[in-house]
């Protein structure tokens, strides 16, 4: 086999295994386009959002001292999206930046070179990484480059703002990304295990400040702001700023005392790009040669020589045999630990935007929100933060961790319906409401007095044991046993239709709590409601799962019907 013909199969190979298509159900015949499929109309979503803003924009005519800030805002958020966006992307494929275990052990005997692996490799991320920057940009960009050219440019400032769009943001991307590889590529360099266990907390520790640094930047859209003294400091430590400068100064459309200030932030961008390649590079080629080694001659995490993490019983021996394989194996999948901080990441992020408000509004009028017993702020976070740790758990118990190791369920007789609906709602609870409880009691003393710590705790509880017990309708399997099916779940729809409902829900929760706090005759009848609504909810979803049988699910979809390979041709 010639080196060509190896690397388009391994560019293919890998391409369609950023994400592990063995987890897929049987049903999708291990096809993970509809998945792609899937996410590509959710960028196209976001796309069209902001060709409405674009049109939006050009119906509203500006002030001309209004122009250059406006534009400059739009911009800087264009520029802020499609680093999101691509942080996201590197945080979630970290894992399929290097080759796995069996790859190397099928790849290694194989008279494969190895620089055509890294090259397929390379390539296959690079593509991913361009159609992920071009199909969110890919109606926006033309949209806002009509809205934002100068009065009287006519069609070349048009294709010059065009331009400058399509080598900002794709640079953008490529520095943010090129930034998390290199710290990838240094990680590598250590112990294989250590890697592993390292991997974890720097995915965690990178979305949370990727969604952080969007949400609690500073705002800087005039000239006077950019070019202040006490703002350079900051401005040196957000890439963003710098390839929005990049875009205006390749855009042309503001000189004079804009191309000062913007002059110093594309140089800045231009450098920084420069460097982020050459660090990646050199430190992803060389561990990428090294890790090859490493893979296949050192284990991947060697086991705790002092057992498991103690665990108390969760009811009977089955419930409790089945919730602490679901805690543990929660504490030790990486893969599943990254899927609940997506979830948890958003909710801190919006956290701490909303406490940061409330800090600000102390600084100015020097009132003390967060001091105030049932403030918005503080009951909303810790609703919010209830939900998005409920809704990150309950999705990860959708998720296979080896669906080769589930014969072992299917071989015991473990009993289906209530008994293990009830092991999966321990479970839940255990590692979802119990946490934010924890966390709302710890936070909440150092600013109100225990009696109204109390009072909101309880109903935080009554509402996580509803939620819980809402999320958990028609489940009818062992978390982490059963396959994934894509294009089931529609997930971007999903997503963002529950994320406007629970924006919704919190607000009415929060209006309701205060108004309950306020009367302890309310509250008295308040609690009493949400626990009978709560037991109510948990006997109808038990005796569901009774009627439904005592079969456990494993597969998405049943079939009777043989998968064939269809190498025998056309019948």
């Amino acid at each position: 086999m010639n080196t060509r013909l190896q690397f388009r199969v391994l560019y293919r190979q890998f391409l369609f295994r950023l994400m592990d298509v063995e987890l897929l159900a049987a049903s999708a015949r291990g096809d993970a386009s509809q998945l792609f499929g899937q996410f590509a109309s959710l960028l196209l979503l976001v796309s069209v959002i902001f060709t409405y803003g674009a049109a939006v924009y050009a119906a509203n005519p500006k002030l001309p001292e209004e122009v250059a800030a406006s534009a400059w805002s739009v911009e800087h958020l264009m520029v802020e999206i499609t680093m999101l966006v691509v942080g996201i992307f590197a945080v979630f494929s970290w894992d399929s930046t290097f080759l796995d275990r069996r790859d190397v052990l099928v790849l290694a005997p194989l008279p494969v070179r190895g620089r055509t692996l890294f090259a397929a490799k390379i390539a296959a991320v690079a593509s991913a990484l361009g159609l992920t920057v071009a199909v969110l940009n890919s109606l926006s960009a033309f949209a806002w480059s009509m809205a934002l050219a100068p009065a009287g440019s006519g069609i070349v400032g048009t294709l010059r703002f065009m331009a400058a769009f399509w080598i900002a943001l794709p640079a953008a991307g490529a520095f943010l990304y090129c930034s998390i590889l290199g710290v990838q590529g240094v990680a590598a360099q250590l112990p294989r295990g250590w890697f592993l266990r390292v991997s974890s907390f720097l995915q965690i520790a990178a979305f949370a400040l990727f969604l952080g640094v969007v949400l609690l930047e500073p705002s800087f859209t005039t000239a006077k702001a950019l070019g202040a003294a006490e703002n350079q400091r900051m401005l040196a430590w957000l890439p963003s700023y710098w390839f929005m400068g990049l875009l205006s100064e390749l855009s042309g459309a503001f000189p004079g005392e804009a191309h000062a200030v913007m002059a110093p932030l594309a140089w800045r961008a231009l450098v920084g790009l420069a460097v982020a390649i050459f660090v990646a590079g050199g430190a992803f080629l060389l561990s990428y040669l090294r890790t090859l080694r490493k893979i296949a001659e050192e284990p991947d995490i060697v086991p705790g020589s002092r057992g498991g993490i103690w665990l108390p019983r969760f009811g009977n021996s089955q419930q409790t045999a089945l919730t602490q394989f679901v805690i543990r194996t929660l504490a030790r999948s990486r893969q599943h630990r990254m899927n609940l901080a997506f979830y948890l990441g958003i909710g801190f992020a919006f956290t701490s935007a909303i406490v940061e408000e409330a800090l600000e509004i102390k600084h100015r009028t020097g009132i003390d929100v967060l001091r105030q017993v049932a403030n918005v702020p503080m009951l909303f976070s810790s609703l919010l933060m209830l939900c998005a740790c409920v809704m990150g758990t309950r999705v990860a118990f959708s998720r296979p961790l080896d669906l080769r190791a589930n014969w072992l369920f299917r071989v015991t007789p473990v009993r289906g319906g209530a008994v293990c609906l009830s092991a999966t709602r321990r479970a839940l609870l255990a590692l979802s409401l119990l946490p934010v409880c924890a966390g709302t009691v710890a936070l909440f003393l150092w600013y109100w007095p225990w009696p109204a710590v109390a009072k909101h705790v309880l109903l935080l509880g009554l509402i996580g044991s509803l939620l819980v017990d809402l999320s958990l309708t028609g489940f009818r399997k062992i978390p982490f046993t059963c396959s994934y099916l894509p294009g089931k779940t529609r997930f971007h729809i999903t997503f963002w239709a529950s994320l406007l409902l629970w924006v919704v829900f919190l607000i009415k929760c929060v209006q309701f709590e205060q108004w309950i706090m306020a009367d302890r005759l309310l509250y008295g009848e308040a609690v009493p409601i949400l626990a009978a609504a709560a037991f109510a909810v948990r006997k109808f979803s038990n005796r569901r799962a009774d009627r439904d049988g005592p079969e456990i699910q494993f597969e998405e979809f049943q079939s009777d019907e043989l998968i064939g390979l269809g190498l025998g041709g056309p019948a």
